[in-house]
């Protein structure tokens, strides 16, 4: 399994990757025009962030997302998980443990990182099983929004 970092020649499959990760977790239909904008808009500006494609034999498998968020009580940035997919043929191959693995090795490396925070859908019991194995813990946050779009 080869991770890296995602590049414009990935936007097809990230966008049809973010569409299917919605439709399934939330039921939900993106806009491909303006979801194509968004994965293009993170790509040219990789100070807000970045992506990690998972592939074997040059076929991806599975895509993660990171954004950053400035903490001033730690004085530090979190890097926040989003827009997690392993496509549905190559689940249960610890693809998702090899994404949150150089996660970590690239935050280890940045030296201001302070934390890796993502949110999950409520009702989806799988990626919590997933998460909690990696270590991760279930904070007493929950995620307030005014969802303008």
């Amino acid at each position: 399994m080869n991770i890296r970092q995602g590049t414009k020649e990935d936007i097809p499959f990230i966008v049809e990757f973010n569409k299917a990760m919605a439709l399934e977790t939330e039921t939900k239909v993106l806009n491909n025009h303006t979801l194509t904008q968004g994965v293009t808009g993170l790509l040219n500006n990789p100070n807000n962030g970045f992506y990690l494609i998972a592939e074997k034999n040059d076929i991806p498998r599975g895509q993660l997302m990171i954004t950053k968020e400035w903490s001033d009580w730690r004085n530090g940035i979190f890097w926040w998980i989003q827009s997690v997919y392993i496509h549905p043929n190559h689940r249960k191959e610890g693809i998702y443990k090899t994404l949150h693995k150089e996660v970590r090795r690239l935050a280890n490396l940045e030296g201001n990182i302070c934390g890796i925070r993502l949110y999950v859908d409520q009702e989806n019991k799988n990626a919590k099983k997933v998460y909690i194995a990696m270590g991760m813990i279930e904070t007493d946050y929950q995620l307030y929004e005014e969802d303008w779009s």
